[in-house]
């Protein structure tokens, strides 16, 4: 299939649409959210990443690429407690098959709102998502002139996504690339995947996981009895890294929370089992970019899926 033009440059305003309450400090997101301008403030900037051709690739369910719009629609009406701004940034968008160039264009567009001080928040999209969000970030700490930044890749995902992508890039390769990525530029390859569902992961990926350094912990890890390990464990990880990227796949929850992904979890991890693990990113003071994967609106069943998202997003924010 031919390559066509990925980048969408025009920012569209009407998802953010919602009730509006009259009294005093009751605003919402769809109230407060901007078209992102080069003369902004610092504040949470959300780009989407409007691509299915990552999930095509990897023989998933295709429809991640109306998953931004969703999530917008979804994030609209929520009650607003952020200090700070927050801005549309609009969507970069594959067309057919053209993923590594939108993968670029996406790398292109987060890095000059990192090296502006917006902190970004991208919305999927497949999961290809991450090696463009990684590499945003990359060409900002390398233009800064860091030249072995310790980069903690954050994952709640029920892949690993390690897969070798000498046969094919997809959404299942992304870290994998990033592994590569990091050993060609000399810089430290650090990787934590939380939710990791040992049904849906070959023994070649787990052995690809132990051969990376990869922490790793399984869905079936996830209790309320062994939070608080888990917790002291992301603690670790975070306290050996300089920056943090958070990188969030929708199948990671169970089916019945996040039915409207490219591949439903048959046990998954509770959203009220993150939560708490997203906020101590949040806090860290490290966290330079997150994003949102695998959101299927076509599959969604009365937009739970999308809800998710949108409240994960809203977590991610409440601090700025």
């Amino acid at each position: 299939m031919p390559s066509e033009t990925p980048l969408d440059n025009a920012t569209d305003m009407t998802p953010w649409q919602g009730r509006t309450d009259p009294e005093p400090h009751s605003e919402r997101w769809h109230q407060k959210v901007q078209p992102l301008t080069e003369s902004g403030t610092p504040g949470c900037a959300l780009l989407g990443f409007a691509c299915d051709a990552g999930v095509v690739r990897n023989q998933g369910r295709v429809g991640a690429a109306e998953g931004p719009a969703a999530l917008r629609q979804a994030l609209a009406p929520l009650a607003w407690h952020r200090r700070g701004p927050a801005y549309d940034a609009g969507d970069v968008r594959c067309k057919g098959d053209a993923m590594e160039d939108a993968q670029q264009a996406l790398a292109d567009r987060l890095t000059p709102l990192l090296d502006a001080g917006h902190r970004p928040i991208v919305l999927g999209g497949g999961h290809e998502i991450a090696y463009a969000s990684w590499s945003g970030l990359a060409q900002h700490l390398a233009g800064r002139g860091e030249t072995a930044p310790r980069v903690g890749i954050i994952n709640f995902d029920a892949h690993f996504d390690l897969r070798d992508p000498a046969h094919v890039r997809s959404s299942g390769t992304p870290f994998s690339q990033i592994a590569d990525d990091s050993q060609q530029r000399g810089w430290p390859f650090r990787y934590a995947c939380l939710g990791v569902s040992r049904a849906a992961n070959t023994r070649a990926l787990f052995n690809r996981a132990t051969e990376l350094g990869v922490l790793v912990r399984e869905d079936r890890d996830f209790d309320a009895r062994y939070l608080d390990a888990i917790q002291r464990d992301l603690e670790r990880f975070i306290a050996r890294c300089d920056h943090l990227y958070l990188t969030i796949d929708l199948d990671v929850l169970p089916a019945a929370e996040a039915p409207g992904v490219s591949a439903p979890a048959a046990r998954g991890v509770s959203i009220a089992l993150i939560e708490p693990l997203i906020e101590r990113i949040r806090d860290s003071g490290k966290l330079r970019l997150a994003d949102l994967a695998e959101l299927n609106p076509g599959h969604d069943v009365d937009g739970r899926t999308a809800r998710a998202a949108a409240r994960l997003v809203h977590l991610l924010t409440l601090n700025d």
